[in-house]
């Protein structure tokens, strides 16, 4: 049977919902039919795919999605390799409104687009940002499930987002005015590491702009095999690390925070090595955050761009 939205393209779209997407075929798939599947939508969307692979791997998933559903969905070829430049590229190919992010390994629920539109009028908001929660594709480990490796924080709606910490373009909503003025609202330097997301949402905060969080407007990151090992964690504890060191200057808070969790962690896990994997697995990726933080900040990067 095939997939029905009430989203055609003889309609004006007010929101674009972009895609990102590179080499993850089966995972694009599954994201852009649970897209389909949205209910009760106030505003009729497009959803804009930004194909990130120099080979173009993901139009035939657009063609198959074209085939089976009346959703209005555009496929660009953005060849540059850089979540930055994908992003930007999203950005300036949309239309409508409303602009919103959702990441090529997650899949929304079925309200999850209108419980962000209303969110974002009920708050006045300039954008609203929502949760994205583990959805494990093979039975997790024990130690992983008690670690909380692969939660993430989550708020009460209407609480209102300015830290850099918790800003990201996983489930994202915005206004369009927020990329008013931007040529590159994305910051290219970042298109390798990651981190971009934050970074850009974190200066809009600077500008005035009011973010809010819609706890109601879940999403589920796919959870492969390959992400339920400890090297994983610690390669992306590498890249945050990296990528915090340029958000900070030299000498502050944040950089004797460091020093001081260091030192602590450092005491601490021989023994936890020991005694529980979990609190192990955990202290060990918050060691790596924040030694890899303190030794870019002296200019030696551990990790250059992220290739996992």
């Amino acid at each position: 049977m095939g997939l029905v939205n009430q989203q055609t393209s003889s309609e004006e779209p007010g929101i674009s919902i972009c895609v990102p997407t590179f080499k993850r075929r089966e995972m694009l798939s599954r994201c852009l039919d649970a897209i389909v599947g949205q209910v009760d939508v106030s505003v009729p969307f497009v959803v804009i795919v930004v194909d990130n692979d120099p080979l173009g791997t993901a139009r035939i998933v657009v063609e198959e999605l074209r085939n089976r559903s009346s959703l209005h969905v555009r496929y660009i070829h953005e060849p540059r390799q850089s979540i930055s430049i994908a992003r930007n590229t999203a950005v300036a190919n949309a239309e409508g409104k409303y602009i919103a992010f959702i990441d090529d390994d997650e899949c929304p629920e079925s309200t999850w687009l209108e419980s962000l539109y209303q969110a974002l009028t009920q708050f006045d908001a300039d954008g609203v940002l929502g949760p994205v929660l583990p959805n494990f594709v093979e039975p997790p480990p024990d130690w992983l499930v008690k670690s909380r490796l692969c939660d993430r924080e989550s708020f009460r709606t209407g609480t209102l987002m300015e830290s850099a910490k918790h800003l990201r373009a996983g489930n994202l909503f915005l206004k369009r005015e927020v990329f008013t003025g931007i040529s590159a609202p994305f910051d290219p330097a970042l298109g390798r590491t990651g981190g971009e997301d934050a970074d850009f949402l974190a200066r809009m905060v600077a500008k005035g702009f009011r973010f809010v969080w819609c706890d109601e407007a879940r999403v589920f990151e796919e959870v492969p095999i390959e992400r339920q090992t400890l090297h994983y964690h610690l390669q992306r504890a590498l890249v945050r690390g990296v990528t915090e060191a340029d958000r900070e200057r030299l000498i502050s808070y944040g950089t004797l925070k460091s020093l001081a969790a260091v030192v602590v962690y450092s005491l601490i896990l021989p023994v936890l090595f020991f005694t529980s994997r979990a609190l192990f697995a955990r202290y060990a990726v918050k060691w790596c955050d924040h030694a890899a933080k303190l030794l870019a900040k002296l200019g030696i990067k551990l990790v250059r761009e992220r290739n996992f």
